[in-house]
């Protein structure tokens, strides 16, 4: 089954240049084959091809529902990205898969990169949710300074500062976590988060806390940040 995405769907039943080469020219479809196709917000539609362009291919809605979310609550996983964009491109693409629901890229003190490309880290996004069949895509936020961030819920960050305060003494995520609640966890850069910046998080509600007994890159870490927020709200 393979799933396409038309923002516009429901007041513009035509597939976006991209998506309808997809369809036409890759996937062969023709007048009469039943497709289906997301809004990314939430919606599936079934939907049956009527014009198959390969620039501008038609549709028509036969019927739409909005299935049940994977998991309960709002995961929210904040990283910072890595010199070697490859690995941020993975480990966005990997949390999109695993049900992230909002996703945010930290400036921090000891970053390596500052500047990304948006437009395609938005595709990555897009592109995960699609091949894993989400109706809900992830919210995808540009470049943003720890002092700027304005979050409501659970708020937790996974440093690597021993001896920091009394935060050496910081349980497992997987214990902090509350079923049901927003959880957002902040991921420093390879450098690790500046001990101002920790002192900051504290001071503004987040609680210090671990991803286990290894030491993570800075992707792996948000991939098991991410896994085991979801995990929890299964």
């Amino acid at each position: 089954m393979y799933l396409f995405y038309c923002p516009n769907i429901a007041t513009e039943p035509v597939l976006p240049e991209e998506e309808s080469n997809h369809c036409v020219q890759v996937l062969r479809r023709t007048a009469g084959d039943e497709i289906l196709v997301t809004d990314g917000v939430g919606t599936l539609y079934r939907c049956v091809v009527t014009n198959p362009h390969r620039k501008h291919c038609e549709v028509r809605i036969v019927s739409q529902e909005r299935p049940e979310a994977l998991h309960e609550g709002w995961v929210h996983v904040l990283l910072a990205p890595t010199k070697n964009i490859d690995r941020t491109e993975w480990a966005i693409e990997k949390c999109v898969e695993m049900g992230a629901d909002e996703i945010t890229l930290l400036l921090c003190d000891h970053s390596e990169r500052k500047t990304v490309n948006m437009e395609r880290l938005q595709k990555i996004v897009v592109s995960a949710a699609k091949q894993s069949l989400k109706t809900r895509f992830p919210i995808l936020h540009a470049l943003t300074k720890m002092t700027e961030l304005q979050l409501e819920g659970d708020r937790f960050i996974a440093h690597c500062i021993e001896g920091y305060k009394a935060t050496d003494d910081k349980r497992a995520l997987k214990d902090k976590i509350v079923r049901g609640h927003k959880t957002a966890v902040l991921i420093g850069p390879e450098g690790d988060f500046s001990p101002e910046e920790v002192n900051w998080a504290l001071q503004h509600g987040y609680e210090p806390v671990s991803l286990g007994a290894a030491r993570l890159r800075t992707e792996t870490a948000a991939i098991v940040a991410c896994h085991t927020a979801v995990l929890v709200n299964e």
